[in-house]
């Protein structure tokens, strides 16, 4: 009987070193995710800064009133602003007043939205227009607020109308700029697919043009509502009324220096309360971060 003849079995591939230590492959980098940055921290980590800043300001503030290099009739000690806040809070003079300088500037930045958002349209859709309104829209941004208040007084009257109408005022420039931009950066080969596939022009305006436009007009109002208490409290200052100007100038008639920063501490409030608003308002929506 023939013997077979016996080989050895061959032996498996042997690893060299380097290649047992070298690193795992990593993907191309065309297959990576893209790495997001999260602007808004809502939590502990991204309100510890604003804390400590917070906290360094009052204390160099308490620290120049009690070393005297301040006198506190100019600058009252922190305690007494918040005792003031809280007195006039707790009575219910700052909640009035308050009430009334929001109504003006929530009416005055409707009004200057239904002015502003129309007009920003045109002037991305029609040239003739651009160029007739575009030189006085920039002008209207060169006449200082306080200038027009009085004129728009002679023409209104006393009241809640002049200090809406200032606001709008006020509201009506950021708000058209911003609309401008957000329609003139659109991507134009979305448009014109939608053109191919039938979109009408208020159809493309409904459905397209602004959504995409709509995180640039918030950025706009964002701005605008802070812009507007500003121009409510500046008309109160001139016109009067029962806002938060009025009692500036009661406070500042009675030399009451606590009093006045409580006044601005609730405007402060008040400012922040509708830009934190509208950024909730802005992140409803699925769209990117605005700035």
């Amino acid at each position: 009987m023939a013997l077979k003849s016996l080989s050895p079995p061959p032996e498996p591939a042997l690893q060299t070193r380097d290649a047992e230590n070298a690193p795992p492959a990593t993907p191309p980098k065309g297959n990576r995710p893209p790495r997001t940055f999260r602007q808004d921290r809502w939590g502990l980590p991204g309100l510890l800064p604003p804390l400590l800043l917070g906290l360094v300001v009052l204390a160099a503030w308490q620290f120049a009133v009690q070393s005297g290099a301040v006198s506190s009739f100019l600058l009252p000690f922190p305690a007494d602003v918040v005792r003031a806040f809280w007195f006039s809070l707790t009575d219910g003079l700052l909640p009035s007043y308050a009430l009334t300088t929001l109504i003006e500037s929530l009416a005055g930045c409707v009004l200057g939205a239904l002015i502003a958002l129309p007009l920003g349209y045109l002037i991305v859709r029609s040239r003739m227009i651009a160029s007739a309104v575009q030189p006085y829209v920039a002008a209207s941004q060169a006449l200082p607020a306080v200038a027009i208040a009085p004129l728009i007084a002679l023409w209104l009257g006393y009241g809640l109308s002049p200090v809406i109408a200032l606001c709008a005022l006020i509201v009506f420039f950021p708000l058209v700029i911003t609309t401008v931009l957000g329609l003139r950066m659109l991507d134009h080969d979305i448009l014109d697919a939608a053109r191919v596939d039938g979109a009408g022009r208020w159809a493309l305006l409904r459905h397209m043009e602004f959504p995409l436009a709509l995180p640039s007009i918030l950025a706009g109002l964002r701005a605008s509502l802070t812009l507007s208490v500003t121009g409510a409290v500046v008309g109160e200052f001139v016109v009067g009324g029962n806002g938060l100007g009025q009692l500036l100038l009661i406070d500042r008639s009675a030399a009451d220096s606590a009093g006045v920063f409580a006044t601005l501490l609730m405007l402060a409030l008040l400012a922040a309360a509708l830009y934190g608003l509208v950024r909730l308002l802005e992140r409803s929506f699925s769209f990117a971060e605005a700035v």
